[in-house]
This record gives structure tokens, sequence and C-alpha cells, in this order.
């Protein structure tokens, strides 16, 4: 039986639905070793701002049950180290580069946008869980007001498709989903992590400097899925999956419930073959189940 596990996001064809998660991978180059990366669908990139970006204070990550808490502050070398360093190392992999794009204002977002215009780059990952500090730090991804008008802002600047990508820190995801379809996004992908907090009872201290932290890891995944079924359901572009993804049994819930791929995120940080391991899992499903086309997956969970 020939498998296809091939699937479209917005015209770019990935050989598998399976991605890492942002900032869980570095840029790929860390992971090399020990993940041959011509067998990801995508690898997708730290988040990238148009200047170097110290990050907050340390200690930035602490564990916690189930997961873990991270307050990095989206630390990163920049656009011009990204171009001249990541990009040419990436290009030499069978696979799709997705760049996760940050910023603090609307502004910031652009400039990165437009530097990846003609660079080999195939999709643009909008990450508008950043703070907006024109609005007083509320993030981007918050206000649909302001999806909509990031989504549309970027839109007009890209060259690339571009995935929006939610924070659950909302009331009603449907509602952001939609508000990213109106402003133009090709796809979407969530979640980014729970806001979350650890106190250290001994030392009567937050655990992080930053005292808040977003939490991942398998204790967001019902919340995830939860999410990803709604939002899938809200809008008609393609959701990628994301939120506490361990193993392949973990990526298919996220399928079934609608996702057209899955970014694989905590896991890398304990089992660094993991993405690797995920996608030869679905493979063995759909051979166990006999099924010829990872679309007859996509969105197929049905009432008992």
């Amino acid at each position: 039986m020939s498998l296809n596990m091939k699937v479209n996001l917005a015209g770019v064809e990935l050989k598998n639905p399976v991605m890492e998660a942002s900032g869980t991978f570095g840029s790929g180059m860390e992971y090399s070793e020990f993940v041959d990366l011509n067998k990801l669908g995508a690898v997708v990139t730290k988040g990238v701002a148009n200047v170097p970006w110290p990050g907050n204070p340390t200690p930035r990550v602490v564990e916690t049950y189930g997961g873990m808490l991270n307050a990095i502050g989206l630390q990163n070398p920049g656009i011009d180290v990204f171009v001249e360093r990541d990009l040419p190392f990436l290009k030499q992999f069978d696979t799709k580069v997705i760049v996760n794009v940050c910023g603090k204002t609307t502004e910031q977002y652009l400039e990165v946008v437009e530097r990846l215009a003609d660079e080999p780059v195939d999709m643009l990952e909008i990450n508008i869980s950043c703070p907006n500090v024109k609005e007083g730090g509320i993030a981007f991804g918050q206000d649909p007001k302001a999806v909509e008008a990031i989504t549309r802002e970027v839109k007009k600047y890209a060259k690339q498709p571009i995935i929006m990508k939610l924070s659950p820190n909302v009331t009603d995801i449907k509602v952001m989903a939609k508000a990213a379809e109106a402003g133009g996004a090709d796809v979407i992908s969530l979640i980014n992590t729970l806001t979350g907090m650890k106190i250290d009872i001994n030392r009567r201290t937050f655990a992080l400097a930053n005292k808040t932290g977003g939490l991942s890891g398998p204790a967001i995944k019902p919340v995830a899925v939860r999410m990803v079924y709604e939002a899938s359901h809200a809008v008609k572009i393609p959701v990628i999956g994301m939120g506490g993804i361990m193993t392949a049994d973990d990526a298919l819930e996220f399928i079934l419930a609608g996702a057209c791929a899955v970014s694989v995120g905590t896991a890398n940080f304990h089992n660094p073959y993991a993405t690797v391991e995920v996608v030869e899992g679905i493979r063995r499903y759909m051979e166990k189940y006999q099924v010829e086309d990872i679309h007859s997956l996509i969105g197929a969970v049905h009432d008992r």
C-alpha cells in the first residue's frame, strides 16, 4: 500500500505534516546532528526580529508538572545574522523553510518581512504573541482588531504565504482565528504558550525573573486540541496544530481535530529525536488502519 503523507499549506507542499515549533529547535543547525532535517515536512526557525534581541534576565526557564515555563523574551541575533548564517545552512536540506517573525511594533514586523521577500524562504510565521509596545504591552494576538490589522499589513509586504500564530490567552479562540482569516492570513497556527507562574516557596521568590512565563509541554495538550478543533471549524484556511505533542498519538489527535499539519515543541528538549519519531509513528498508524491518504484523517473525528 502506498501512503500519501504530503500536505499542502497555501500552495506550499510538505512531504509530511510534521515540523517543529518555533523556539525549540534553534534554526535547525543545533538539532541537525540528531535529526535528519530532510525527513521533516518543514523546519520552523526561532523568532527573528529586525535587530538582535538580548531577551529577558535569568532565570528564564523552569520545570513544572507536566511541562515547563519559559520567559526567554525571544532572544535572537536579528535578521542580518539569520540571512547570512542560518538560511544558507537550511537551504542544504530538502525541507521547507518557515521563518518565524517577531516584533514589538507593526513596523518592526514589516522590516523583517520585507527583508525576507527575496530570500529562499517558503513561508512566514508571524508571532503575534509579542507584546505590542505602542499599546502598553498587550500582545497583538489578544485583540481581534489588532490581529486583523497586523495580518492585513503583513500581507501587503509579504511575498510568501503567511501563517498567523495565535495566542491561547484569549476568551474565544474562534474570534481570533476569524480575525486572522479576515486580514488575509493564508494559514493559522496554534497554540502558542499559556501564561503561567511558579513560586519558589523556600526562597519566597518568583521562579522566573520575569515573574510570568509561557507554559508548554504535555500539560497544555487538552487545551490545545480543543482550541485547534474550534479554530479549524471557524475558518476555511488550513490550521497547524501544536501544544504538548510528545508522540505520534498526540499529533494524530490534532490531525483528527482538524489540523492539516503539526508542530512538535517542548518534546525536543528531552527527546531530540521526537520530530522524526512522530513522522514514523503517523506512518505506522496509517499502515495499521490502512489509511492511504493523510487527508482522510484531517478533521475526521466523529461523535460516538
